[in-house]
């Protein structure tokens, strides 16, 4: 009989310290999936230790894997403005992603990194950083940017579509840290949008309700 595999994940990388610093360190080594072969490097969540809320987004794209800081590129730029529309302050909150690996495939002429949609397990073989992060940051909310966000905390079966811009309780896995969460859609989805203007002011009322948690 063959002996079944073991499925990977990133607990074995995670220390057991709860200070941002020494995990982002260790996260550095993560070999828990194989996103890391193609990767540049890990990418983080980056913010204030003790902030009251953390943005959780989905993974870091083309210019987040080479600057190693999330929400850096174009979909974390309209992030900012949308933060600001919505009176969140973009200094007092973390943000980071769900998987900390870029997934990419080549374009034909192999010089274009395209983003590639993370699978059901790589996700749940990142969590153990995003579980590290919430004890670490015990933010009061947290803001679940997309379907993949959105499944790493609240299970597979959540969908953003029919709670986005809503107060939810979180799951009592936290234990009340955090307390609510709060869907929202990605983004990049408002950049991929045929009605881009439209899509970016359903963004920020999705946002609005977060004010109002705190």
């Amino acid at each position: 009989m063959a002996a079944t595999k073991t499925k990977r994940d990133a607990s074995e990388f995670v220390p057991g310290s709860l200070e941002l610093p020494r995990l982002r360190e260790a996260s550095r080594g993560c070999r828990g999936c194989d996103l890391y072969q193609d990767a540049t490097q890990t990418v983080f969540g980056e913010g204030p230790p003790e902030a009251d809320v953390l943005i959780l987004g989905e993974q870091p794209g083309d210019r987040e894997d080479r600057e190693g800081e999330p929400f850096v590129g174009p979909a974390g730029k309209l992030l900012d403005r949308a933060l600001v529309e919505a009176g969140i302050d973009r200094e007092r909150v973390y943000v980071t992603n769900a998987v900390k690996h870029f997934k990419f495939t080549r374009s034909e002429r192999g010089k274009q990194r395209i983003h590639k949609k993370p699978s059901r397990g790589e996700i749940v073989a990142c969590r153990p950083w995003l579980v590290a992060e919430l004890k670490a940051v015990r933010p009061r909310l947290v803001i679940l940017l997309g379907a993949t966000a959105a499944s790493s905390l609240m299970g597979p079966s959540f969908k953003v579509t029919e709670h986005r811009g809503t107060l939810i309780e979180a799951p009592e896995e936290f234990e009340g840290t955090p307390e609510q969460v709060l869907p929202a859609v990605h983004p990049s989805s408002v950049l991929r949008a045929p009605d881009r203007d439209a899509a970016y002011e359903a963004l920020v009322a999705d946002l609005k309700a977060a004010p109002r948690a705190l």
